[in-house]
């Protein structure tokens, strides 16, 4: 669906709008995709539906926008506001989709090529209790919605990610993390969940990091990395760990993943060690500690170092997304075109819009010209802690 240097553009409701502040999408495409790197500017308005796209007073088109990002492929995101409308709001809703889907028809946002358009569809709705107490009502509606569009999607012949019946599926697990805050809206651990779904599904690469070890043999082998320096003994385990790509961005949870979910984790196994509990450190600094069966299974491993150079690459996409919120969708528009417009801090406002414009564009420039990381050895070992009775 993307491709290598694409400049993509999200439009939609309040899901388009969150992706920008949690970032985890954005961040998962940055690490899928293959050089040169993806450009992304998301243009999601909370409450956006097909019909009703308020703006407030001579808020720039969003054509400016599509155009001065230079915008090759736009991901639209629609569906959930339009869905209280029930069966009857059906046919409303297709002609709308048409109707949106003809108004960027043999546009060249880029200047050179027609923009391309992927269609997604809203998330479930969970059931959050009694907060939630039409959520089947409301599934069911949200089925019918999310067929419709990928029908319109077939008819136009565009991609379509269907993010309803997946996010349905984690949803009906009760004994796992909720997605949501209201049934409807994302919560950290929901955008981390579906950000990565959602990368994936328009993005084909590499996926998590997979370390397995025999502390016996030292025979090794690793997705994502190389291992090397396999050194058993006594006293544990240690070998090093050449980085061969980006380590998977942490879960925002303290506890247990979904169990579909777990396979997103990287993930250390290491075999027959003797009995009791061993410390992880990457080059001497603690990580964490399981119990030799645990090890055997394998452990996520979500906070290490390389980890949170991972964290801090996501905080620098939120860094850019909030100049660029700054710079398009001004905080005060009282002093834009209200009655502060031609007080002081009201005329000082376009010029620090542009300039709000450019710093978004020096941190989207670095962010997609960035050398590859240099493959990084570290030391990884696995020594065994003391029981509390023999620790001094």
């Amino acid at each position: 669906m993307l491709r290598p240097g694409d400049r993509v553009a999200i439009v939609g409701n309040t899901f388009a709008d969150q992706l920008r502040v949690h970032g985890y999408f954005e961040t998962f495409l940055l690490q899928l995709a293959p050089e040169p790197r993806l450009s992304v500017r998301n243009l999601g308005w909370g409450g956006d539906m097909l019909s009703a796209r308020d703006r407030p007073t001579n808020f720039p088109a969003e054509e400016k926008a599509l155009v001065a990002h230079r915008t090759d492929v736009i991901i639209a995101c629609f569906g959930m506001g339009e869905s209280f409308a029930g069966e009857e709001g059906l046919p409303a809703f297709r002609a709308a989709l048409k109707a949106f889907v003809d108004s960027h028809r043999d546009r060249k946002y880029n200047g050179r090529t027609e923009v391309r358009l992927i269609l997604v569809s809203p998330i479930a709705y969970e059931n959050l209790g009694a907060s939630t107490p039409e959520h089947e009502r409301r599934n069911r509606e949200l089925a019918d919605y999310s067929a419709a569009m990928e029908q319109v999607a077939a008819a136009q012949e565009l991609p379509f990610v269907d993010l309803f019946r997946p996010t349905r599926e984690l949803m009906a697990d009760a004994n796992a993390p909720k997605l949501t805050t209201n049934g409807i809206h994302l919560n950290a651990y929901g955008h981390w969940a579906v950000g990565r779904m959602l990368a994936e599904s328009m993005l084909a690469g590499p996926r998590t990091w997979a370390l397995r070890v025999d502390a016996r043999t030292g025979r090794a082998a690793g997705e994502g990395v190389t291992i090397t320096q396999v050194e058993p003994g006594a006293a544990g385990v240690r070998f090093t760990v050449a980085e061969q790509r980006p380590p998977s961005l942490a879960p925002p949870t303290k506890g247990p993943v979904h169990a579909a979910l777990q396979p997103l984790r990287d993930t250390l196994a290491v075999t027959n060690l003797a009995p009791g509990d061993y410390l992880l450190t990457i080059d001497g600094e603690a990580v964490l500690t399981a119990g030799h069966a645990s090890w055997a299974a394998g452990v996520a491993i979500d906070a290490s170092p390389c980890h949170r150079e991972a964290e801090a690459l996501r905080q620098a996409v939120n860094d850019k997304n909030l100049q660029w919120i700054y710079s398009w969708k001004a905080l005060n528009q009282v002093h834009i075109v209200g009655e502060r417009k031609s007080s002081p801090s009201g005329r000082a406002l376009p010029a620090e819009l542009v300039e709000f414009g450019r710093i978004a564009e020096r941190k989207d420039e670095a962010l997609r010209t960035a050398a590859p990381p240099l493959v990084r050895s570290r030391e990884w070992r696995l020594t065994p802690v003391p029981p509390p009775h023999f620790r001094p």
